[in-house]
């Protein structure tokens, strides 16, 4: 029996792999490079479209249990992420290309998968499949998709710019990672004075917005994990300044003081010849874009590499449709997996995919389902977008909160995390 997988992004190539990995025969169906989403740029498998980072690293953070049990499952991301990591201070950041490279690459070469290029318009009626075809499904798709299920939900994203590194003012900018972590190279930081800080966040809420289209531009429901600047500035002068552009922990070397903001610059790719301008996902017009950060004094002469964008995402209310094996209620032989679950997040997208794959084999062997405990954070994510009882469903990203209880009652923070991220690893031994 041959699985089919639709969707050839992060969650598709995962899922992709477990199953081959486990010696049932693939089809990756991805509709690439024949059609592309508007924020899609490149042929390959996996892209990293929002952003190069992959979240923070540490065992003892969500994301870094998260990606810690992805590892010992044996997650073909994990294994590429580690090969193409970039520093990035406390963050788990890689070149995307070289990490787009190599997963295409061991997806391609897979004996037991077979890649094709084509868009699925409907959902298939036969066989074992996995539907992962993102937060931007193409719409005759997600159409079906609705059919069949009684509607779907939507929300914008967005994504930030990357700037050439040779084009950034190197004097009014300097390297360091807040409280010292890393290696001090690993950040750019382009400092403003309250009276530059000022005048950039008085441009930034009048500049001009490129046009929505497709759901309710009225009123948009915005992903708060990655809400556009210039979107975020208009609840306050001083919001951004406590949030991207905040200023602790660095001190500019020129003044010897900490400045009034903060913008951080991280590398894009090993070699450092581009930098993502962290924190700011925007909607801006690219014109606006190149003028309004432009008032930021490092970037005054900044080539942009790519400019920001928005873009809709679409999920299903997964609380209703799905087991916390991501298999669908009513028809045990059709898996969903990634962004389109309610998942939020690269990673996150990743172990929903390695989980569904798992399961897809285990439909197809005759096994029984994998269901991961709800205290290790694949599980605990699994059991959020299938929980009954959730009536508002928005998107989930790894975090503490949504793991159960210890069973003592710690209050430092670190050490809770450390006890949640203990027990979970305990039971991946």
């Amino acid at each position: 029996m041959t699985i089919r997988v639709i969707g050839g992004g992060l969650a598709g190539c995962e899922a992709a792999w477990q199953i081959a990995q486990r010696g049932a025969d693939v089809l990756l169906v991805e509709m690439k490079p024949r059609k592309k989403t508007p924020a899609h740029h490149t042929d390959m498998l996996a892209e990293l479209v929002c952003s190069n980072s992959l979240k923070a690293s540490a065992v003892n953070s969500a994301a870094g249990l998260l990606t810690e049990e992805m590892r010992r499952m044996g997650s073909l991301l994990m294994q590429c992420a580690d090969e193409c990591r970039v520093p990035a201070g406390g963050a788990l950041a890689v070149d995307r290309t070289l990490f787009s490279d190599a997963v295409t690459e061991k997806i391609k070469n897979h004996p037991h998968i077979t890649v094709v290029s084509e868009e699925v318009t409907e959902l298939p009626g036969d066989g074992i499949n996995v539907i992962a075809t993102g937060p931007l499904t193409s719409d005759s798709l997600a159409e079906s998709i609705k059919e069949r299920f009684g509607g779907g939900l939507s929300f914008f994203d967005a994504a930030a710019p990357i700037v050439t590194a040779d084009s950034i003012d190197m004097d009014n900018a300097f390297y360091a990672s807040r409280y010292g972590k890393g290696d001090g190279s690993d950040y750019i930081n382009c400092p403003m004075n309250k009276e530059e800080y000022e005048l950039f966040h008085s441009e930034l809420v009048k500049a001009e917005r490129t046009p929505l289209h497709g759901v309710d531009v009225q009123n948009p429901k915005v992903y708060e994990g990655c809400m556009p600047i210039e979107v975020m500035a208009q609840r306050g002068a001083d919001t951004i300044r406590f949030g991207p552009m905040k200023p602790v922990g660095l001190t500019d070397p020129k003044t010897g003081r900490r400045p009034w903001a903060v913008l951080q610059l991280r590398k894009e790719n090993a070699d450092g010849t581009m930098y993502n301008l962290v924190g700011f996902q925007t909607n801006l017009k690219f014109g606006e874009q190149k003028r309004v950060f432009g008032l930021i004094p490092a970037l005054r002469n900044a080539e942009f590499a790519r400019f920001g964008v928005m873009h809709r995402n679409t999920f299903i209310n997964s609380p209703k449709i799905l087991e916390a094996s991501f298999n669908v209620k009513d028809n045990p032989d059709m898996f969903f997996a990634g962004q389109i679950t309610g998942v939020e997040g690269y990673m996150e997208s990743g172990a929903s995919g390695l989980l569904a794959g798992i399961n897809a084999y285990n439909r197809a062997v005759g096994n029984d389902m994998l269901v991961l405990p709800e205290y290790t954070m694949i599980g605990a994510l699994a059991h959020y977008i299938s929980d009954g009882t959730v009536k508002d469903f928005q998107p989930m990203g790894a975090n503490i909160g949504i793991l159960p209880p210890l069973e003592q009652n710690i209050r430092d923070k670190k050490l809770k995390a450390q006890a949640h991220a203990d027990r979970s690893l305990k039971y991946f031994e």
